[in-house]
Protein backbone atom coordinates (compact mmCIF):
# COMPACT_ATOMS: atom_id res chain seq x y z
CA UNK A 1 0.00 0.00 0.00
CA UNK A 2 2.73 2.44 0.92
CA UNK A 3 4.63 1.52 -2.26
CA UNK A 4 1.61 2.51 -4.40
CA UNK A 5 1.31 5.86 -2.65
CA UNK A 6 5.00 6.51 -3.18
CA UNK A 7 4.73 5.70 -6.89
CA UNK A 8 1.69 7.93 -7.30
CA UNK A 9 3.45 10.74 -5.49
CA UNK A 10 6.49 10.41 -7.74
CA UNK A 11 4.29 10.46 -10.87
CA UNK A 12 2.53 13.64 -9.68
CA UNK A 13 5.84 15.33 -8.88
CA UNK A 14 7.17 14.50 -12.35
CA UNK A 15 4.01 15.75 -14.05
CA UNK A 16 3.98 19.02 -12.12
CA UNK A 17 7.66 19.64 -12.71
CA UNK A 18 7.30 19.20 -16.47
CA UNK A 19 4.40 21.65 -16.70
CA UNK A 20 6.21 24.22 -14.58
CA UNK A 21 9.30 23.97 -16.80
CA UNK A 22 7.11 24.57 -19.84
CA UNK A 23 5.54 27.59 -18.15
CA UNK A 24 8.93 29.07 -17.30
CA UNK A 25 10.08 28.49 -20.89
CA UNK A 26 7.02 30.32 -22.24
CA UNK A 27 7.62 33.23 -19.88
CA UNK A 28 11.24 33.53 -21.04
CA UNK A 29 10.16 33.42 -24.70
CA UNK A 30 7.68 36.24 -24.09
CA UNK A 31 10.30 38.20 -22.17
CA UNK A 32 12.81 37.78 -24.97
CA UNK A 33 10.32 39.08 -27.54
CA UNK A 34 9.50 42.08 -25.37
CA UNK A 35 13.20 42.73 -24.77
CA UNK A 36 13.94 42.73 -28.49
CA UNK A 37 11.08 45.17 -29.04
CA UNK A 38 12.42 47.52 -26.36
CA UNK A 39 15.97 47.42 -27.80
CA UNK A 40 14.71 48.22 -31.31
CA UNK A 41 12.61 51.06 -29.89
CA UNK A 42 15.57 52.57 -28.02
CA UNK A 43 17.86 52.30 -31.07
CA UNK A 44 15.20 54.03 -33.19
CA UNK A 45 14.96 56.87 -30.67
CA UNK A 46 18.76 57.30 -30.63
CA UNK A 47 18.86 57.40 -34.45
CA UNK A 48 16.04 59.93 -34.46
CA UNK A 49 17.87 62.13 -31.94
CA UNK A 50 21.10 62.04 -33.98
CA UNK A 51 19.16 62.85 -37.14
CA UNK A 52 17.62 65.88 -35.43
CA UNK A 53 20.98 67.05 -34.06
CA UNK A 54 23.07 66.61 -37.19
CA UNK A 55 20.43 66.89 -39.88
CA UNK A 56 19.91 69.79 -42.20
CA UNK A 57 18.18 72.79 -40.74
Amino acid sequence: MQNKILRLLMVFVILFSFTSCELVGDIFKAGMGFGIFIVIFIVAIIIWIFAKMFGRK
